[in-house]
């Protein structure tokens, strides 16, 4: 079944249960999703394998350095499978450790830099944040790479995802102080280690976000397809190397669709106005890239896509209205 608001697809294939994990397989779409919309009109061919294939890759790579994580294997082109933990009702009782396998309703979110598209600098812009909010001394330039990871809380529940305190994340996924301060530390390991990757191939590894199980046996369990475009910010010379390019457009032709504010008044999704789709330039070089960013990141080659230097050139003779 279709993941809302996700460019995954889900298939459980054994239920999970309050004291054993079950088993689940996510098959990764064309499919791409901006300003909480959900899936968008437009499909990308070949994203989702070249998603996929960066997942499995990252997976390994972070179980190498120690992280736990859900993965199990890769068992088709553009399909994983996982370790399936229930999706709590968080509104029904507080979360413990004790309840047992469990999705946490947290993201971490991770800022090695604040790239242009980072939402810091407009929430700072508009006084919804501050400097001192999150351990910053003073508001940072544009790109500015950060002395320190900053590492903030959201929610994932919600139709449009909310930052949280410290204090409201660590209650809101049911965590005593010991497990909420590994949860961080377990999320520096996997920003060093993916950062670490990036820096290898020649990329920046601008900023990302992490989700968490925590398991029967009360571990934290790494989530979802880290480091990859779907949830990582990645760069090459000032390039942005995912989805940022179709949020750009979107934006600056007038046709962003002002989801935050039809929530608040209440608009019913199905009454929500339709995407535009994107100029049909946009598909066959958003393809190159994706490949391009796989085969370079993960260093296999299957598809003969462009060099990712090329790919991300002809990202600037794409419409930009």
């Amino acid at each position: 079944m279709p993941v809302l608001n996700s460019t995954k697809n889900l298939y459980v294939i054994e239920p999970p249960t309050a004291r054993r994990e079950g088993v689940g397989v996510f098959e990764y779409t064309d499919h791409y999703t901006v300003f909480h919309y959900g899936r968008m009109p437009d499909a990308i061919p070949g994203k989702g394998e070249a998603t996929c294939r960066m997942a499995a890759f990252n997976c390994r790579l972070l179980e190498e350095a120690g992280v736990r994580t859900h993965f199990r294997r890769q068992v088709a082109p553009n399909r994983i499978e996982f370790t399936l933990a229930r999706l709590p009702d968080t509104a029904a009782r507080p979360l413990t450790p004790a309840s047992g396998n469990y999705l946490l309703p947290l993201q971490v979110l991770f800022r090695n830099e604040l790239p242009p598209g980072s939402s810091v600098h407009r929430r700072l812009a508009a006084g919804d944040l501050t400097p001192a909010d999150v351990g910053l001394d003073a508001v940072p330039p544009v790109g500015e790479k950060l002395k320190r990871p900053l590492i903030e809380y959201a929610t994932t529940r919600d139709d449009v995802n909310r930052f949280l305190t410290p204090a409201a994340a660590q209650h809101l996924a049911g965590l005593d102080d010991e497990q909420f301060r590994a949860l961080r530390e377990i999320t520096l390991t996997v920003n060093s280690v993916l950062t670490a990757h990036a820096d290898k191939v020649g990329l920046s590894h601008c900023d990302g976000k992490a989700e968490y199980l925590m398991s029967s046996g009360q571990h934290l369990v790494l989530a979802d397809s880290p480091g990859t475009p779907d949830e990582s910010r990645l760069m090459l010379d000032g390039v942005h190397l995912g989805k940022q390019i179709l949020r750009d457009w979107y934006v600056e032709s007038g046709n962003e669709i002002p989801t935050s504010t039809l929530i608040a008044d209440g608009v019913p999704r199905s009454q929500w106005p339709q995407p535009a789709s994107l100029p049909r330039e946009f598909l066959p070089v958003m393809t190159d890239l994706y490949r391009a960013l796989s085969e370079t990141w993960t260093g296999e080659r299957h598809w003969n896509a462009p060099e990712l230097p090329a790919a991300a050139r002809a990202v600037a003779g794409l419409p930009r209205r």
